[in-house]
């Protein structure tokens, strides 16, 4: 039997289109495997073939809603383990919790540490994500962790428009090295910004300096994802100091409450996200702005370059993108 018929892919309910592209490129079919929920609202699984010995790749996000496709994953993966499968790589595009990834104030949980061990002993022998909140995370992790990032997706798609007067623009602090690596390999000039956040959650936002001269010049804005849509603070700040209407360039489109109608202001000229998540078509036309890049092409070549022992730094470094991020 080739080293081929032993790669299988399996997805959860968190986004099954994703892992059918994945599937597609790969050439490989999904796996049979069954989920229900009972109706006192546990999660069933029943793996419907023999994977005993196989190299096991299982694709779910654990996106809203959150716990329950977190769980999911838990119990897939102990059902692989249970059932003798050669090793199990859990493929997580988004990675829920893990803007929880320190103590802000006392008496916090730290649950993006939380999930990793959850995820360890429920049977992963290898984690792939792509645009972690903060590269740190891969260091909660007591098996592989395969740090991807969407910026070779995002960086292609940009080279299409007209950036001869962008300008990078990062956000905040934390997306200072990112936004460096989008500079750099689009030749582009970069800004930074200073942002406050208070209340619950850091919910609310006050964009305090920015750093660099962005008049007459369109911000592209990069972030790593975008939920209630408070990067519009930055995008109005630039539009007030006499920058163009902007592009948000952000991996994750999780986009709740506020996000959808904040995201139509005049401030912004395109947002840019990735099918890590799933976009319904009901949001795509809340926001005609929106723009979503496949970021299927990238993890079914990390895939291919896992399941047979490749290098996954290489698929960056081709890009001149260091790694990690």
């Amino acid at each position: 039997m080739s080293s081929e018929n032993h790669l299988r892919l399996f997805t959860g309910r968190a986004h099954p289109g994703l892992a059918k592209e994945i599937a597609d490129i790969l050439g490989a079919p999904l796996g049979l495997i069954h989920l229900n929920t009972f109706a006192d609202t546990e999660t069933h699984v029943q793996i419907e073939e023999s994977i005993r010995g196989a190299n096991v790749f299982i694709i779910q996000p654990t996106c809203a809603p959150v716990n329950e496709n977190l769980m999911e994953l838990c119990i897939m993966l102990d059902a692989f383990r249970r059932a003798s499968a050669g090793q199990l790589t859990a493929v997580i595009p988004y990675y829920g919790y893990a803007r929880q990834d320190r103590k802000s104030t006392g008496r916090e949980p730290i649950s993006a540490r939380l999930v990793a061990d959850l995820l360890t002993t429920s049977g992963a022998d290898r984690v792939v994500s792509v645009d972690l909140h903060v590269a740190q995370i891969q260091g909660f992790f007591d098996i592989p962790m395969e740090h991807l990032t969407a910026a070779t997706t995002i960086v292609n798609y940009l080279k299409t428009k007209e950036l001869a007067d962008a300008i990078i623009v990062s956000p905040d602090a934390g997306r200072a090295k990112l936004a460096e690596k989008y500079a750099g390999v689009l030749k582009l000039p970069i800004a930074y910004m200073h942002k406050r956040r208070s209340g619950i959650g850091g919910r609310d936002v006050e964009v305090l300096e920015i750093i660099g001269d962005v008049c007459d010049k369109t911000p592209v804005i990069i972030d790593d994802v975008i939920a209630g849509g408070s990067i519009i603070q930055q995008a109005r700040a630039l539009y007030k100091t006499g920058a163009n209407a902007a592009y948000i360039a952000v991996t994750h489109g999780v986009l709740v409450g506020q996000s959808l109608e904040r995201l139509n202001e005049e401030c912004i000229r395109e947002v840019i996200i990735t099918n890590t998540v799933p976009v319904p078509d009901d949001k795509r036309i809340l926001i005609p702005k929106l723009q979503v890049l496949s970021i299927a092409p990238l993890l079914a070549t990390v895939i291919r370059n896992i399941h047979n022992n490749k290098s996954v730094s290489q698929v960056f470094l081709a890009q001149h993108l260091e790694f990690a991020i």
